[in-house]
């Protein structure tokens, strides 16, 4: 039996990961949880799955929370707060953490956790962005492997497994092109919120939904791939599939190129990754190729899609300039979501915040700078509308 935490067990993939915890046959048993404020939720998962340990950021939920048990006679310690993060990823009873959170909240209960020498299933794509070079580094001095769960990045973890790292010469991320795929800059003047929100093929929160619609969920992926896989940004290249079953791809040094193939279903990742080094028993549909028929692929549209672009700018500069990429991004999309700005001032907003705060990306790469600098991009962006 492997024992875990999930880190944002309310949100899409924490609750995708629920299931796949009670399709296990009792291979995985969850002991931590943490959310926000999703009080109802909470309760419902300690009913079902009477995990020993719970946390909740917000302090009056989590007094809620606490009230609860001790009424319903409940053997679940409540947390709360960033220090109850903390402690749900770094519990002495736990194997492996999923760090299912979204934004820069996953970085420090991430650490926390390799710190303690859990491993990671990770579905939280800012924790290598903004902190690539010291979450990889850690995780190397304390022996704990890293999981990916996106999609993309297990297919090219599972695509390199069993090969030479030495003979990788490009890794193949794919992009369902999200909602205004084949959009130009005059079709997206006057995007709503709910149009952009609407994902062709998966399921996401509505941060991630955003991102996919922008293409700066792709730009944050394409940083993650060059930390989980050392590879140069060069040699990380981005395909428009608009199908969405070819979750990515690796080219060897002999031309030769492996992809992974799959439904698009969340859970087959974070199985995998839970499971890892094992292939447990069909969770998903299966693919008949016979009704998929076609496979497509397509340049993305770099200036319509501008967020990709920068992505790809913040990641070759280096040092701090992924977290004001990241943070410029979290708060615009915040600013977006509550009808504030734009759909195009997404962008314009990053570009400016990079240039503004580009004295500041050779400080050293610590957590404090690293919190600190995200801080401080997030109120510029929000001041400056």
């Amino acid at each position: 039996m492997k024992r875990l935490s999930i880190l944002g067990v309310t949100g899409s993939i924490g609750t995708q990961t629920l299931n796949v915890i009670k399709k296990s046959k009792g291979e995985l048993k969850l002991i931590g949880a943490t959310a926000n404020s999703s009080v109802n939720k909470i309760i419902e998962i300690i009913d079902e799955f009477n995990p020993p340990y719970v946390g909740m950021m917000n302090l009056e939920c989590a007094d809620e929370v606490k009230k609860y048990c001790i009424e319903n006679d409940k053997q679940t310690t409540v947390f709360s707060g960033i220090e109850g993060l903390n402690k749900i990823a770094s519990l002495d009873e736990i194997d492996i953490v999923m760090t299912s959170l979204v934004g820069m909240i996953g970085l420090e209960p991430t650490l926390e956790a390799i710190k303690a020498k859990k491993d990671i299933a990770l579905a939280n794509k800012e924790t290598l962005v903004v902190a690539g070079e010291l979450v990889m580094s850690e995780a190397k001095k304390y022996g704990v492997k890293i999981l990916p769960v996106d999609s993309e990045h297990s297919a090219i973890f599972q695509s390199l497994r069993g090969n030479d790292l030495r003979t990788l010469k490009k890794i193949i991320l794919t992009a369902s092109g999200g909602p205004f795929r084949g959009k130009k800059l005059e079709d997206l003047k006057n995007i709503q919120v709910e149009d952009a929100l609407k994902h062709p093929k998966w399921n996401m929160g509505r941060k991630i939904s955003i991102d996919s619609a922008t293409l700066m969920n792709k730009g944050l992926e394409v940083i993650e791939a060059h930390w989980l896989f050392d590879c140069d940004y060069e040699n990380i290249q981005v395909v428009v599939h608009p199908e969405s079953i070819v979750h990515s791809m690796v080219e060897y040094s002999d031309a030769s190129i492996i992809a992974q193939l799959g439904a698009q279903d969340m859970r087959l990742p974070i199985q995998y990754a839970l499971n890892y080094t094992e292939r447990k028993n069909l969770i998903a549909d299966t693919l008949d190729f016979y009704e998929v028929s076609k496979l497509t692929f397509e340049k993305p549209d770099l200036q319509t899609f501008k967020p990709l672009l920068l992505a790809y700018k913040a990641g070759k500069i280096g040092g701090l300039m992924p977290t004001i990429l990241n943070g410029a991004n979290e708060a615009a999309v915040e600013l977006f979501l509550n009808k504030k700005i734009k759909f195009l001032n997404i962008a314009d907003i990053i570009e400016k915040s990079m240039e503004v705060f580009k004295s500041e990306i050779d400080k050293p790469l610590t957590l404090k700078n690293i919190i600190d600098l995200d801080k401080r991009v997030k109120e510029y962006v929000v001041s400056s509308i």
